[in-house]
């Protein structure tokens, strides 16, 4: 069984390193230290449940509904475009975040509005704290995952077509690939705040902001262009 167990590790972290809309907001759920714990566990038991789906053979019979894989695509292009329009809008008009989120405030009065899912805390005009709140953040994460038709193509349709190919050991391959997709998911998201004195600027956050949404917007094209 170490062989299967080993290759589905390394299929997996090959097909998972990878930029892409789940890893950026991982990335940058890390780097803001919010809902971290909650982020990495959707997306690993996402990932998890869509191996399962294709080792037991699902993904043979998704093979006969190709139309369904056509709307998933429109569907999940149609949400990176809106999530490359939030982070262009978050580029193009900062709202001075930084991750020095627990600096103490100057003594005036402070102010708290509210937007949906978003707390932001002001200090004389100037923002100190956005953040989002828990249930706006796993939709967003649930919705880059599932949307995600490379996803389907990864886990359920190509590591599940290589793990019939390793008969008995397919399941020991589908521990490896999930094994894998835990352990990127926990190193990207625990490991960005070691990216924090690089990004404690507002500056360096609407760099940010700017790469994921022309990340958001290309692969929201590779999408719909023909395949």
């Amino acid at each position: 069984m170490l062989t299967p167990l080993l290759a589905g590790l390394g299929l997996g972290f090959s097909l998972i390193v990878a930029i892409g809309a789940q890893n950026l907001f991982v990335l940058r759920q890390g780097i803001r230290r919010e809902h971290l714990v909650a982020v990495v566990a959707v997306c690993a038991v996402s990932d998890a449940a869509l191996i399962v789906l294709g080792v037991s053979g699902v993904g043979l019979v998704l093979q006969a509904v190709p139309w369904l894989i056509v709307v998933v695509r429109w569907a999940g292009a149609a949400f990176l475009v809106g999530y490359g329009v939030l982070a262009a809008r978050r580029a193009l008009r900062p709202s001075g975040e930084t991750l020095r989120l627990d600096a103490p405030a100057p003594s005036v009065p402070d102010a708290t509005a509210s937007s949906p899912g978003v707390t932001t805390r002001t200090s004389g005009g100037t923002a100190l704290r956005v953040r989002t709140t828990p249930a706006a953040t796993l939709v967003t994460c649930l919705a880059l995952t599932w949307l995600n038709p490379h996803v389907y193509l990864d886990t359920v349709f190509l590591l599940g077509s290589v793990a019939s190919t390793h008969g008995d050991g397919r399941w020991a391959f589908a521990i490896g690939a999930c094994i894998a997709s835990l352990a990127w998911f926990s190193a990207l998201g625990f490991g960005a705040r070691y990216l924090g004195r690089w990004l404690d600027t507002p500056r360096a956050w609407r760099i940010l902001d700017a790469v994921i949404a022309v990340v958001m917007f290309a692969i929201a094209l590779s999408l719909v262009l023909p395949h």
